[in-house]
C-alpha cells in the first residue's frame, strides 16, 4: 500500500503536534519546584551527589523518572518522588530540565594529571561512541560533560557492581574493565568539560 505524499503531510503534522502537547515547558517549570532541594534551580543542583539535569536530552530524562516509577532504577529520594508521577508529568519535567542551560559545578577543580589520563582513558574504551563528541550525550544517552565529579564516581561503580543496570548493558560492560584508579581520572576529566 503506497501512503499519498498529502496524506503523509499530514500525518507528519498530526504527530508533530501531539508530541509538542505532549512535553509542556511551562508546566515542567511548576513541577520541577518539587526537584529544587536536590536539583538546585532549573536542574543547576549544587549539591555533588544529586545529577544537574539542566541540558539533558528529554528523552534520557524521561526514561530515567520512567525508569525510576517502575523500579528498574533504584534511589530511595527518587523512587518515592516518581511513584506518583503519570506520564505527563514525567514528560513535562523531562521538557522543562531539558531546556534549561547547564551552568557548571563551580566548587570542582580537576586535577589536571587525573584529567589528563582519563581523557586518554575515555578514548580507550570509546566513551564518545555514545556520548558523542564534547560528551554532550544524544537521544536517550546523558550528558556526562560537566556533571558533578562525585556524582560520576557513584554511577561508574554502580554501574561496575551492577547496582545500576538500566541500560543496555554498554555502561555495566565497559565499567567493569575500569579500575577504581580510572574512575577518578575519567570523574576529573568529565567533570571539567563545559
Amino acid at each position: 500500500m503506497r501512503v499519498q505524499p498529502k496524506f503523509a503531510v499530514a500525518l507528519v503534522v498530526a504527530l508533530a503536534a501531539g508530541a509538542s502537547q505532549a512535553q509542556d515547558i511551562e508546566q515542567g517549570r511548576k513541577k520541577a519546584e518539587a526537584c529544587v532541594g536536590c536539583h538546585g534551580p532549573n536542574g543547576n543542583s549544587t549539591l555533588s551527589q544529586y545529577p544537574i539535569l539542566a541540558g539533558q536530552t528529554a528523552r534520557y530524562l524521561y526514561l530515567q523518572l520512567k525508569d525510576f516509577k517502575e523500579g528498574r532504577r533504584t534511589e530511595p529520594q527518587m523512587e518515592l518522588f516518581a511513584k506518583d508521577l503519570s506520564r505527563e508529568d514525567m514528560f513535562d519535567l523531562a521538557a522543562f530540565f531539558a531546556a534549561q542551560k547547564l551552568r557548571p559545578a563551580a566548587n570542582f577543580e580537576p586535577d589536571p594529571a587525573k584529567a589528563e589520563r582519563g581523557k586518554k582513558k575515555s578514548e580507550e574504551v570509546l566513551c564518545t561512541t555514545c556520548h558523542l563528541g564534547g560528551f554532550m550525550g544524544q537521544n536517550e544517552i546523558p550528558r556526562v560533560a560537566g556533571q558533578h565529579y562525585e556524582y560520576i564516581v557513584k554511577q561508574l561503580k554502580d554501574f561496575k557492581t551492577a547496582k545500576r543496570t538500566n541500560d543496555a548493558g554498554n555502561m555495566a560492560s565497559v565499567s567493569r574493565t575500569l579500575s577504581d584508579r580510572d574512575i577518578d581520572d575519567l570523574a576529573n576529566f568529565l567533570a571539567g568539560l563545559y
